[in-house]
């Protein structure tokens, strides 16, 4: 299993969210690219970074602090927030981005993530955020009544490269992830699963890799920063 550390980016810093809620924004650090590079030297092998702004604005919006963390980083970085055409996709790719994560296209316009998985095998990621089972879309505004497995399988011929699932209502509030749903979710689907949102404490990610599944990997933000997960330790759990 990999571990994913999460730089989530809002108006330039690296912050943590709680619940998904732009007005609970804890700053962790106004140098993302220095945040990254901390996760880099304690031996991580990729970043996963989020425009958080650009989430809800429907395009990039941190663009210069993502372009100057993959400028002094040479880990391969996962990128998810406002991606949405292909323009974009082209771009980031372009830049050096490992992969995109497409998530409210992923609902709103499934043939664009069909065409860049085809463009760019390998490349293209598909982030679903759930409440309660159901897919929120666009910065985990709006809810739909798409349920995650439906959307997952949806995707099986498609050819991407993971499905990165996070339990919004367990994100950044340190009370654990919630593996049945996402061991279910690995278990429905032949696509790589990482799992997303509440990973707080190494018995979390004992749990993750011991859960009857077969995961790719787990992003951890707010435990990582707060020191509730000593980096070096979790990489060591997770090569066992």
């Amino acid at each position: 299993m990999i571990l994913y550390p999460a730089i989530d980016l809002k108006d330039g810093n690296a912050v943590r969210l709680y619940k998904g809620e732009m007005d609970q924004a804890t700053v962790f650090n106004d140098d993302p690219a220095a945040q990254a590079m901390e996760f880099v030297e304690a031996g991580c092998e990729w970043l996963h970074l989020v425009d958080l702004n650009g989430a809800f604005a429907g395009e990039p919006v941190n663009a210069a602090p993502v372009e100057a963390i993959l400028k002094r980083t040479k880990v391969p970085a996962q990128l998810g927030g406002g991606i949405r055409d292909m323009a974009t996709i082209e771009n980031w790719l372009s830049k050096g981005l490992a992969r995109v994560i497409l998530g409210t296209v992923a609902v709103e316009n499934p043939a664009l993530v069909r065409e860049a998985a085809r463009e760019f095998p390998g490349h293209v990621a598909v982030g679903i955020d759930a409440r309660d089972g159901r897919v929120a879309t666009k910065g985990w505004a709006e809810e739909t009544d798409v349920m995650v497995t439906d959307l997952a399988k949806s995707f099986e011929d498609a050819g991407v490269a993971a499905i990165i699932y996070t339990d919004i209502n367990r994100d950044g509030a340190m009370q654990g992830p919630n593996v049945e749903a996402t061991a279910a979710l690995a278990n429905a689907v032949s696509i790589p699963v990482i799992a997303s949102g509440g990973v707080s404490s190494l018995d979390d990610l004992r749990a993750l890799k011991n859960c009857g599944a077969p995961l790719n990997g787990a992003i951890s933000g707010r435990a990582l920063y707060d020191g509730a997960i000593d980096l070096k330790e979790a990489l060591e759990l997770l090569k066992e």
